[in-house]
């Protein structure tokens, strides 16, 4: 994990910087069309990978042996998938009546997202083989040259098209390296086409596929709603704020990226440690994410402000809603590994369902009404009721947390809502309250005891000292 960990936050600030930069290059309108592209692709993305690389990890992860029939076969039934892919993104274009820049841009980020697939599959392997470091020095790779190619891109006035062209060129260059890597130092694919098997891996496959097309689509949609009923202006300031959350799951990313294939394992093994996993990880992920998500709605003018400029002053009042859909991101996602490692991926499947319908439907009432502030609105509701499902189901289906998990949780709102009154009377600058309200929230977490036995044991374990 420190390998991925590490690459991730290294990863976030090169994203933080080419974020603001892009933003402020484009301006609102132009950002509008990008933040349009890049969540119709991340829609279509299913259709490119249709859950393989997910499948893939948790086989490989308790039969290493299989691995190179498995990616032999699955590299080229997803260009197959890519072809359908670009088709499919044509016609959707079409249909909605894009302008050229609009479907220029599109069509450059639906080759990105292919590569990105591609690169999903060997990150796959890499995490199966928990291998992290290949994949953190990968996505380093990739952090430092779409950096570099957007730096490029801008002082040479390339425009959008220049934009979405690095992100392209980036994706290959990190592509052929990790597949370099892998034959050299993890497993060799033994290509071939055999298409019992590829029918076998998709159907497997295809409880993930729908997991993550129904994902996809409440947590992108908004923006491809809110550019048809609002325009590309609304679109701008929403996808600014959106920007600036995705920086913060650095740990979600870190973190699934690790736990997946251990709890695939552990299913086998030991299911009580399984709960356990399960357990510490709402708990970890909540001791960071709760106090930053009231830290964020008490300075997101400021924040937006530093960042962006005058120009995205609204997207400050979207920040502090969305800010709270990374917090149930974090405590729905060790339900998600639980249930995709317990083979209960068509439970998964149909929570998204359900809340794919309901986001799509709160959509359609708050953005004529509200606009980007209804967009935002619709996306937390949406996370809170995969919450709420999803916990009800684990319970139902034995792994029900100790009653000590929701002790802790309480200490870790008490001390959270301790930080947000500190701040907002104290209300010193930004930068001074950064330091001070870390003293102030861990101080109050200490006095609760919300460290017990098993976490120092943890730590101690971390820091290789037991």
């Amino acid at each position: 994990m420190s390998w991925i960990l590490i690459s991730q936050i290294i990863a976030s600030i090169c994203g933080f910087i080419w974020t603001i930069l892009i933003a402020r290059y484009l301006g609102v309108q132009e950002y509008g069309i990008l933040g349009f592209a890049t969540s119709l692709t991340a829609i279509l993305s299913i259709t490119s990978d249709w859950g393989i690389s997910t499948h893939i990890v948790r086989h490989i992860a308790t039969n290493y042996e299989s691995s190179p029939k498995y990616l032999g076969n699955a590299l080229p039934l997803k260009s197959i998938f890519a072809i359908g892919t670009l088709f499919l993104t044509c016609i959707l274009l079409l249909i909605m009546k894009s302008d050229e820049i609009t479907l220029t841009v599109t069509l450059l980020f639906t080759l990105e997202i292919i590569i990105k697939s591609f690169i999903n599959l060997l990150n796959g392997a890499f995490q199966a083989f928990e291998e992290g470091k290949y994949q953190g020095i990968a996505i380093l790779l990739f952090k430092f040259l779409l950096l570099i190619f957007i730096l490029i891109a801008i002082f040479t006035d390339l425009g959008i098209i220049g934009i979405a062209i690095s992100y392209l060129i980036a994706n290959f260059i990190t592509l052929t390296f990790e597949y370099y890597y892998l034959n050299k130092k993890i497993t060799k694919p033994k290509f071939e086409l055999d298409t019992t098997f590829c029918k076998k891996i998709t159907l497997y496959s295809l409880p993930f596929a729908i997991s993550s097309l129904l994902y996809s689509i409440y947590f992108s949609i908004d923006v491809v709603m809110l550019t048809h009923i609002s325009g590309n202006y609304a679109t701008g300031v929403y996808n600014a704020a959106y920007k600036l959350i995705t920086v913060l799951t650095v740990f979600y990313t870190a973190y699934t990226a690790v736990i997946f294939p251990v709890m695939s394992k552990f299913f086998k093994e030991n299911e009580k440690i399984l709960t356990i996993i399960y357990e510490k990880s709402i708990k970890y992920l909540m001791l960071i994410m709760i106090p930053l998500s009231i830290a964020t709605q008490i300075y997101a003018t400021d924040i937006v402000q530093l960042i962006y400029g005058q120009e995205y002053y609204a997207s400050a009042q979207i920040l502090s809603i969305l800010i709270w859909t990374v917090c149930l991101l974090f405590i729905a996602s060790p339900g998600n590994i639980l249930l995709d490692s317990s083979h209960k991926e068509v439970t998964v499947t149909k929570i998204y369902a359900i809340v794919a319908v309901f986001n799509i439907i709160l959509n359609f009432i708050l953005i004529p009404k509200f606009s980007f502030i209804g967009a935002a609105i619709a996306t937390v509701l949406s996370d809170i009721l995969i919450v709420i499902i999803q916990k009800y189901i684990i319970h139902k289906i034995g792994h029900k947390p100790n009653k000590k998990l929701y002790t802790d949780l309480i200490k870790i709102t008490i001390g959270s809502i301790v930080l947000g009154i500190a701040l907002y009377f104290l209300n010193l600058n930004m930068w001074i309250a950064i330091p001070i309200g870390i003293m102030i929230y861990l101080t109050v977490v200490y006095l609760l005891k919300v460290f017990d036995n098993d976490d120092k044991y943890v730590i101690k374990e971390i820091l290789g000292k037991n």
